[in-house]
């Protein structure tokens, strides 16, 4: 259930951030020590004393909220929508009543708090590759504004505007990731799959060129489907799950209507984030996101 709670009280929101933020019990955001005590309160939200450090801080100090104006519930509403609903910003602009700008900015910071996905693949995987248009929206041109379209068929680039984004499907665990490169190529593979638990994986391939390579090294078994020969799936070998988290990843990108190739693994983090959030009922789904914030 969607937590309007939360979106309709400054006191219910502040209460839900110290309960998420403070879960571990309180530190002082500057000196790190747990010498803290209440100092009393700033508009909604409690106020402490570090007597480590002898400065005061609040339960906004130094996270992703700190010195805005605009009141907290606003903006875990934005987060909420972003994730759950994938909102563009200039819906979200209008929604909480506050400029594209300023908008743009905080939504571009939360992003930018969140943790690259940490790869411990078990295996058997899968990856695939996916071309996505992302150019230099938002940036100063030394030529001619680019299409939105990007009509450019086959295989992109990230010079370009259509960088490769990688999807790994750990069967072991269950895990999918998501993961942009400036390069489609063997050593950026090798990157990708280099953190794994046993000596030899096993990886589900198409028949891109890239990987052919890992068939020459002890430390992989490659197996592979060939798409033009209408080859797709062979019991156990295929890249459907891949493909399928691919969609997901173009329809996440779609309502924002060309991003930049800057900002697209910020982008992508959020997306990655929205799949933790899938199945959570509302308050969890927002506890969750901004626990990936803190």
């Amino acid at each position: 259930m969607i937590p309007l709670d939360v979106f309709g009280s400054e006191s219910v929101a502040a209460d839900l951030l110290e309960q998420v933020r403070w879960r571990d019990g309180v530190t002082c955001p500057r000196c790190r020590s747990d010498r803290t005590v209440r100092n009393g309160s700033y508009r909604e939200f409690q106020r402490y004393l570090c007597k480590n450090c002898d400065r005061t801080f609040n339960d906004k100090t130094g996270t992703i909220f700190a010195h805005s104006k605009i009141a907290l519930r606003r903006w875990l509403f934005s987060i909420y929508a972003f994730l759950r609903f994938n909102t563009n910003l200039r819906q979200l602009q209008c929604e909480i009543e506050v400029t594209y700008k300023t908008m743009h900015r905080r939504i571009e910071r939360f992003a930018r708090a969140l943790d690259a996905p940490s790869l411990n693949l078990v295996g058997p995987v899968e990856i695939d590759e996916v071309y996505v248009s992302a150019g230099k929206k938002g940036r100063e041109r030394d030529r001619e504004s680019r299409s939105r379209g990007l009509s450019t068929r086959g295989r992109g680039s990230y010079s370009g505007d259509k960088p490769p984004v990688f999807i790994i499907a750990d069967r072991g665990t269950g895990q999918r990731y998501v993961i942009p490169a400036k390069a489609a190529d063997e050593s950026t593979i090798r990157l990708l799959l280099a953190d794994r638990k046993e000596e030899s994986l096993t990886v589900y391939t198409d028949g891109f060129r890239a990987y052919e390579p890992l068939e020459d090294d002890n430390a992989f078994d490659r197996e592979y489907v060939v798409h033009g020969d209408g080859e797709y799936a062979d019991d156990e070998v295929h890249v459907n799950t891949c493909e399928s988290h691919a969609s997901r990843v173009r329809r996440w990108l779609s309502p924002h209507r060309g991003i930049s190739k800057d900002k697209l693994t910020q982008y992508l983090r959020a997306f990655q984030l929205r799949r933790e959030l899938f199945r959570k009922p509302g308050r969890d789904a927002l506890k969750h996101a901004l626990r990936a914030t803190l």
